[in-house]
């Protein structure tokens, strides 16, 4: 069976081209869509796809009525190869059900695995040299310097560390990781405050 995919950008316009395209095509039911390939919940993708079975046909106008990237192309064509359905885009000239296809396809594949690849080397590359030159990456810490002094200081002057972390405005967790028990409180004052 073929079934056809037909997507517009938008509800102004119209999906007629598309429509008689994959008629011409042999599509027996065609479903569509009328928003953007951003989008990643397309309901009449969904649909399209849920009626398909092996040995099936999924023909669309055109690469981009399927999706935006080649790598979004690239999953929904390796999910449907999985199930053992092919798919046709009619003015790109692909078929997967031809060796060519499947070449063209697997090339797709392959280079935007060798994309991903590159993009988590370079990130590694670029993590390491900013270590290099002292630069920490991660989250602004929620303690400073001067908020740990600030801490230290009122924990000393008799303040219960609920009220402490309240005042310099961070959790009692985080408070209790930067100021170890031994700055915190005495024994009898870490009593004290649990039975409170």
């Amino acid at each position: 069976m073929r079934i056809g995919y037909a997507r517009v950008s938008s509800e102004d316009q119209k999906l007629d081209l598309q429509l008689n395209a994959l008629k011409e095509a042999g599509c027996e039911r065609t479903f569509t869509d009328k928003l953007t390939g951003k989008v990643n919940d397309r309901p009449g993708l969904k649909e399209a796809i849920s009626h398909l079975r092996k040995d099936d046909v999924l023909v669309v106008w055109k690469l981009d009525r399927l999706g935006r990237s080649v790598k979004n192309l690239i999953e929904v064509v390796e999910r449907l190869e999985a199930k053992g359905i092919q798919f046709q885009s009619i003015t790109d000239n692909i078929d997967t059900s031809t060796p060519s296809g499947k070449f063209f396809f697997h090339m797709m594949a392959a280079l935007s695995q060798m994309e991903r690849e590159l993009i988590v080397e370079r990130t590694q590359a670029g993590l390491k040299a900013a270590r290099e030159r002292g630069i920490v990456g991660g989250r602004k810490r929620s303690m400073t310097t001067s908020k740990i002094d600030a801490a230290k200081k009122l924990i000393e002057a008799g303040t219960a560390p609920k009220e402490v972390a309240k005042t310099i405005g961070v959790s009692v967790p985080t408070l209790y990781r930067w100021l170890p028990a031994s700055e915190r409180a005495t024994p009898l004052q870490e009593a004290s405050e649990s039975i409170q």
